[in-house]
């Protein structure tokens, strides 16, 4: 296989498990599985781990950007989230009314001298963060052989 472009990430079957692949984005490897109780080995994340991991770390960073350009005294940051589905009908900020929806809870830690106004702000920009913005918009996945 020829050296993707940057910007893309491979994903292929690792050949140890049954749902068990072996991702490489920009440079770096990494396995992805389902649990045991799927049928999966349980060697890695699942699919759902790394897109919680992704929003957790993009809402993470982009609150250290914003701390330190506004020289705001955010001391570290935590963040635990957690994906279900829930039926749409249950969904208050959501268009549909049929079906079933994803739904993920993120709950943000700030630690640091900080009065209610920068946790308020904070709060705010939280929801700023790219990976935010790609979830909560339409996306438009496009898929073709090779």
């Amino acid at each position: 296989m020829t050296q993707p472009e940057p910007g893309t990430v491979v994903v292929s079957e690792a050949g140890t498990g049954r749902y068990t692949q072996h991702v490489t984005a920009g440079g770096y490897e990494f396995v992805v599985d389902e649990p045991v109780s799927m049928g999966g080995d349980g060697s890695g994340p699942t699919p759902y781990d790394f897109l919680l991991g992704a929003l957790g770390s993009c809402t993470a960073i982009t609150l250290r950007m914003y701390a330190d350009r506004k020289n705001i005294p955010l001391a570290n940051v935590n963040i635990r989230l957690k994906h279900d589905r829930i039926h749409a009908r249950d969904c208050e900020r959501c268009d549909t009314e049929v079906g079933m929806v994803s739904r993920i809870t993120r709950e943000i830690e700030l630690e640091g001298d900080l009065d209610d106004e920068q946790r308020a702000k904070l709060l705010a920009i939280a929801d700023k963060c790219p990976v935010h913005r790609t979830l909560e918009n339409q996306i438009d996945v496009q898929t073709k052989l090779v």
